[in-house]
């Protein structure tokens, strides 16, 4: 088994690709039906309606994967070998419901971050100029100006949900509901707990999202040159 911080590694890229490529995917999807069979809808409606929904539907259904994920990569359980002995644990501690343990917690972090993106990645594609097709160097800007819209969304996505992330992860420490959580935060390091670890958050959850809408982009824009 991978050792710490590797150990549930093809899991966790398992769990984390699905669920992108699902919130995406039916984001997309959504906006163009709800467009489609309600042409009066305000467009920040049908924008921000489906990734809300295949968002909030994804973390319920990889709310347990999540859960034994990080109690696998705890450092003081080292008899843990992988994610199925992880899920074993939880189920004879805490029963079923113990693997969706902070689902509350997730949905508060995920939804929003997701929403914040597709929202973010939506207002760039309209805000930032066309690129022409007659220039020379067409398909290279069109990948600049989707590295732009990638990354503001990324950022903007991870930023905005760190305190979010923050009480997710300690209501996995601690095993405290999430308002007991947000009180033992606050009593601990005061407001400050809102900016713990935004850094590393920027990196952990700005990349995958800002690659997962990059990449998309790359994709599209071969399949249509072919």
């Amino acid at each position: 088994a991978f050792q710490p911080p590797y150990k549930g590694m093809c899991a966790t890229i398992l769990g984390m690709t699905w669920a992108r490529a699902a919130i995406f995917w039916g984001s997309d999807i959504g906006k163009s039906m709800l467009k489609s069979q309600f042409p009066n809808m305000p467009s920040s409606i049908a924008t921000l309606l489906p990734p809300l929904l295949c968002s909030t539907c994804v973390q319920i259904v990889n709310m347990p994967l999540v859960r034994s994920t990080i109690t696998l990569q705890n450092p003081k359980e080292t008899e843990l070998l992988n994610i199925r002995a992880s899920m074993r644990r939880i189920y004879a501690q805490q029963g079923a419901a113990g693997l969706w343990h902070g689902t509350s917690a997730g949905i508060l972090k995920t939804v929003p971050k997701y929403c914040t993106a597709v929202y973010v990645k939506d207002y760039m594609e309209s805000a930032l100029p066309q690129c022409s097709p007659e220039s020379p160097s067409y398909e290279t800007d069109l990948l600049i100006r989707s590295a732009c819209k990638s990354a503001v969304a990324g950022v903007a996505g991870a930023a905005l949900t760190n305190p979010l992330d923050v009480i997710r992860n300690e209501m996995f420490k601690t095993n405290f509901g999430l308002i007991q959580t947000v009180k033992h935060l606050h009593a601990e390091m005061g407001w400050k707990f809102m900016t713990r670890g935004m850094g590393k958050n920027l990196i952990a959850v700005s990349i995958p999202v800002a690659s997962t809408i990059f990449f998309t982009d790359a994709l599209i824009q071969l399949s249509t040159r072919r």
